[in-house]
Order: C-alpha cells, then structure tokens, then sequence
C-alpha cells in the first residue's frame, strides 16, 4: 500500500469522522481537504475517493451537483459525517484492517507523521 492508495485514504476519513461522531465535534473540513499535506493528493483524485465514500453509502452530508461542461457532478458539503454502513465497513472490512496496519507502520517509521 501507499500513502495515496485509495483504501489509506478512505480509511483516514472514515476513522476521522468516526472519531467526531464519538466526540460529539464537528469535522474540520480543513483537513479534511486534498489540500491537507496529510492526504497530498490532486483534487481529482480527492473528489474520486470522496463521490465513492458517498455513493457507497459510508458517508453523508454532501450533495452530488451537475457541473457545466463536466461528465462528472461536483461536491457540495454541508455536513459531513460517517454512516453506520462507514463504521461497519471501518471495522470489518479487510482491506480497511491493512490501511489501518500500514498507516501504523509509516507512523512508527516517520517521526512526525
């Protein structure tokens, strides 16, 4: 896996908006951006990941909007937050157990992440 790999990326949204559902707090939409050094990827991509999460029913609090001249619609946030299906796909699935182990591992092997 890599810092950039689809699943990496999903899991660190969904672990973050789990962890505010449960905190009671409201997601900082400003790391949740592609912006954020911490996810570093292109604003396609982002909004890729994102659409998908959403589509996929792990997330709530977008709209999908027709974009002029786009094949794809664009992303109105209004209030973001994971889903149970996000929580159980969080916690069962497989794949999301590695992102998990794999973003543990490049933590204990780069200071400051």
């Amino acid at each position: 896996m890599a810092r950039d790999d689809y699943f990496v990326l999903a899991y660190r949204i969904l672990a973050y908006l789990y962890a505010c559902v449960k905190e009671g707090a409201e997601p900082d939409m400003e790391y949740l951006s592609y912006k954020d050094p911490h996810f570093d990827v292109h604003e396609g991509y982002w909004n890729y990941v994102i659409k998908h999460l959403y589509r996929d029913g792990h997330i709530d609090g977008i709209a999908l909007v027709p974009l002029i001249g786009s094949k794809e619609p664009g992303i109105k946030y209004r209030k973001l937050e994971i889903t149970p299906e996000g929580i159980r796909f969080l916690q069962e699935n497989p794949t999301m157990s590695k992102a998990a182990d794999f973003l543990r591992t490049l933590k204990d092997i780069t200071p400051g992440l």
